[in-house]
């Protein structure tokens, strides 16, 4: 099997192809994940913050350690992508 493909004249391996449409596939899911998740956040603060709803701020809090994991993963797909 051939793991080379001819672009442009030239010679390009084809899994750092893969590989790159793979980080960045992943870095834009992250991105809607976080988007999501700071969706959320804002949403059960505000109702913790002026309704006093007691249980909105414990969602609130899983949200934002729901957040550092997800920002904890783009740092990492970010980093992959800018060694190639």
């Amino acid at each position: 099997m051939c793991n080379h493909l001819v672009f442009s004249g030239k010679s390009v391996f084809l899994p750092d192809i893969i590989n790159e449409i793979t980080i960045e596939s992943v870095m834009k899911e992250l991105m809607e994940k976080i988007d999501g998740l700071i969706a959320d956040f804002n949403k059960d603060a505000i109702d913790q913050i002026e309704k006093g709803n007691k249980a909105a701020g414990t969602r609130a809090r899983k949200f934002s350690l729901e957040i550092e994991k997800a920002m904890k993963e783009f740092r990492k797909a970010s980093l992959e992508a800018s060694k190639q």
